[in-house]
């Protein structure tokens, strides 16, 4: 439930409220619990590919579909880079969470 609000979230400001330091904050505290109820040692290999292919594109730009139509390339932008924001912490979580795993194994 907690990833469905983070993603509607950042769909919704991407689109309405382009580099908002509140809706940042908000989609990171949203990603620390996605990370803490949802991501398991299992999860992290497609979560951190994920991760790493939002913030790739993120930092790529859509600019150039303003040409075709106006404001279109930006939002593209903010919408991409507020969900590589919610999935950032929720990678973390699940990366240390994977190094306890390999660094603490279970017999």
């Amino acid at each position: 439930m907690a990833f469905a609000i983070g993603l509607v979230l950042a769909i919704v400001a991407g689109l309405v409220a382009p580099g908002s330091a509140t809706v940042i904050l908000a989609l990171v505290m949203v990603g620390i619990i996605v990370g803490i109820l949802n991501i398991t040692a299992r999860d992290f290999a497609p979560l951190s590919m994920a991760a790493i292919a939002l913030i790739v594109v993120g930092t790529a730009g859509f600019d150039p579909l303003d040409q075709l139509v106006s404001g279109l390339g930006i939002h593209v932008n903010e919408i991409v880079q507020y969900l590589a924001r919610l999935m950032a912490p929720a990678a973390v979580i699940g990366a240390v969470r994977t190094l306890i795993n390999v660094g603490f194994p279970k017999y």
